[in-house]
Formats: structure tokens, sequence, C-alpha cells
């Protein structure tokens, strides 16, 4: 199978790209880098799976399609911060929504219809109930998680009109490094909370910040499902593999266990083998304060089921990515 990866060079694109790789498949990086890394592509910038553009650039997708050929597309590009979208809704439509609108146009054009959407649980915003299923009611509480709900209302809609396949993966909290060490996360403004609290035994951060401890949870801290990126590599993978021109599925990418930003940062404490100075701040705009995936339904429609289900183990891939790749890719 041939494969374009929009946001290929990115954190959890560029771990789906190295895992189709290895698996046997062709797959093409499309990124313009303004948050991936080329390095993060097998290969890097010179080799033969990446390719530096803009989803915004309708026609150069258009012309990379047609000469590339691909079966389907995996699409990752899009601006990913919560606190971000707040204060700069704008830009998130723009890159998120306009984005996607120059890719399917692109795909239409080039005659390419199938499409893997890389969703977001921010899109149910603040559930009453856990875990969050598929047919929970989507009510986004920030402009970032508007924008992709958006996004899927749009795919819907060409699917429905103009005949093209597309599976929605809505994953939770990505985490983790690739098992060898070589490849992780790496954001230029980093808001993830794991490579936040691993800064600290690192000598980069004085401590972490845990934002807000009044939330309805077992200690107050946002509660997360925390997902391995290589158990979403293999769910984007055994989803693109079953695609036809007639899916249309949806799908939470989960655990289906919860942990709060305390136990996060003890699962740190006790991997690093030291402790990690913490300051409470207020809560963010826009944070819901639980988010737990129910992921019944990708397990019993294609078999997936995630194998990082302990919080250590992920923080533990993680902090031998960092400790031994401190400045990340060297490109920040």
């Amino acid at each position: 199978m041939k494969v374009l990866v929009t946001g290929g060079a990115g954190y959890v694109g560029s771990a789906c790209l190295r895992y189709m790789l290895a698996n046997g498949h062709e797959a093409i990086a499309y990124d313009n880098l303004s948050q991936g890394h080329a390095a993060a592509v097998p290969g890097g910038a010179d080799g033969g799976n990446f390719v530096h553009g803009d989803i915004l650039d309708t026609a150069a997708m258009v012309d990379l399609m047609r000469r590339f050929k691909p079966d389907a597309v995996m699409h990752f590009a899009a601006a990913t911060y919560v606190a971000e979208s707040v204060k700069d809704p704008e830009f998130h439509y723009r890159n998120n929504v306009a984005g996607t609108l120059s890719l399917l146009n692109a795909m239409r054009e080039a005659g390419v219809n199938k499409l893997l959407f890389s969703s977001t649980a921010a899109t149910y915003g603040t559930p009453e109930k856990m875990p969050i299923t598929e047919e929970t009611t989507q009510a986004p509480v920030n402009p970032y998680g508007r924008s992709k709900l958006a996004v899927e209302w749009m795919i819907r809609d060409f699917a429905k009109s103009y005949g093209m396949g597309y599976t929605l993966l809505r994953y939770f909290n990505a985490a983790g490094a690739d098992a060898d060490g070589n490849h992780g996360e790496a954001h230029r403004l980093e808001n993830h909370l794991i490579p936040l609290v691993l800064r600290v035994p690192l000598g980069q951060s004085p401590y972490v910040q845990v934002f807000g401890d009044d939330y309805e949870t077992s200690d107050g801290s946002c509660l997360r499902d925390y997902v391995h990126t290589s158990d979403l590599a293999r769910a984007h993978l055994m989803a693109i593999e079953a695609m036809t021109p007639e899916t249309g599925e949806a799908y939470n990418l989960g655990t289906g266990n919860g942990h709060t930003v305390l136990e996060v940062i003890r699962a740190c404490e006790e991997v690093v083998g030291q402790k990690i100075p913490m300051k409470i701040a207020g809560r963010r705009p826009g944070d819901p304060p639980a988010l737990v995936a129910d992921p019944g339904r990708i397990m019993r429609t294609l078999g997936w089921k995630p194998e990082f289900t302990d919080i250590r183990a992920i923080v533990e891939s993680a902090w031998k990515w960092h400790k031994s790749h401190p400045n990340g890719y060297g490109d920040q």
C-alpha cells in the first residue's frame, strides 16, 4: 500500500509513518516543519520519504498525489495546542479547517478516495459520563476541539457527496517513545505532561506546573487516558488496511484507564528515581476535568488492543528518549 502522510514529520504522524515503512508499505511525509522534524522521518529531509510542503497549497498536493499515486491519505497536519487555540482561534481554524478543505479538494482532483483522519477526544468536550464512547455527544469546549469536529463534519459531507471512504480516529493523550529510544516527543512549544515533567530531572526546568488541583477527581488534578504512540501506530495501520472507498467509521483510541496529573508525576518519579518538584497553578482555560476512552468499538471491529496499559511503562519509554536526546532532534 502507498500512503501519503500529511504532518508526517510530527510526533504521532512520524510514528505512524515509521510503523508503515517497517511493515512493508510505502509512505511519504508531507510536512511544512512548523511543528515537525525532518529527522523524525527515515532518511531525513534528503531521503525519499519526505516532501516539504503545506496543506494549504492545494496545487502542490495535487502534483504530489499524481506523481506518488497513493492508495490513501493519513491526515495529521494540524495546529494542536488547546491554550493557543483559545488565544488565537483564527490560526487553528485556518490550519485545521481550511487546510483540510484544501487537502480534500486535492484528493478529489487527484482521484484519491480514502482518508484516515487524526481526530481527538477534545471533540467530546466535558462529558458527563466516563468512559467516553463514540456515541457520546460531541460538544467541544475550546476552539481546537471545535476545529477538529468541524473537520469531521466536512469529511463526512465530502465522503457522502463525492464517494470517499474515511475513518476518524479520536485519540486521547498520545504519549511515549519508540522502543529503540531513537524517536520521540519533541515539540517546539511543549504542553504535554510527561515531557514537561521529565524536563525537571534533566535540569531543564526547576519544577513542573500542575494546572488546577480542585477538579472533581481522586486528587483534584485532571484525569487523562494516556495511549502509547506504538499502539496508535498499530491502530492506524489496521484501520487503513481495512479501509475501502465505502468505509465510514469513527473509533476512540485509548487504553480505557485514566491517570491524574499527580499520578503521572509520581510514575515519573519512580522511573527517574528522584523527587520532582511541582507548583500548583490555576486551571487552564478549555481544560476538561476528565477524559477517558472506551476503546471497545475498535477492539471488536479491528481486533486492536493496547499493549501499553501501565503508565510507568509509557513513562519509561519516554525517559529513554528524553535522556538520550535532551534537546530533541536538535533543530529547535
